[in-house]
């Protein structure tokens, strides 16, 4: 059972971390690590918005025990150049946890479009994404993620 997407092993590696404002969900810290030919922060921020669709369903579900979530298809749009630190900020439609609850109960499985907006430390908004989930109870037998 995961506190955090941000202890997953890739996700540290990364140094994705929780982040330290209430408005935003995660931070990818500024580093030259992260940077693309251009000096701009670019493939980090799949990452970034990946993890941070994990961490909402996360806080949503408040562990992994008894289901297993699957990223289905990820879409994202490059908006403007990343410099520095990248937070996120994420959304699901109104009505879309109460659905997949209702489904994970009555079918034990679902999915969930999970909409991520990432903007970089001087404000620019740098992405837009949203991650599909497919989510599904799991079995006595198997290993939680």
């Amino acid at each position: 059972m995961k506190v955090s997407v941000t202890e997953l092993p890739f996700n540290s590696l990364l140094g994705i971390q929780i982040a330290t404002d209430s408005a935003h969900l995660l931070e990818l810290p500024a580093g030259d690590q992260y940077l693309n030919h251009l000096g701009t922060v670019h493939a980090a921020q799949l990452a970034l918005a990946e993890a941070s669709s994990g961490e909402f369903l996360l806080r949503h579900f408040r562990s992994t025990e008894g289901i297993v979530p699957v990223v289905r298809r990820l879409e994202a749009k490059f908006r403007k150049p990343a410099n520095g630190a990248v937070t996120s900020t994420v959304t699901a439609a109104p009505t879309a946890l109460e659905q997949l609850d209702a489904e994970l109960a009555s079918k034990g499985r679902a999915l969930i479009p999970i909409t991520v907006e990432l903007h970089d430390q001087s404000g620019a908004h740098t992405l837009s994404a949203t991650i599909e989930w497919f989510i599904q109870r799991s079995s006595v037998n198997d290993k939680n993620i």
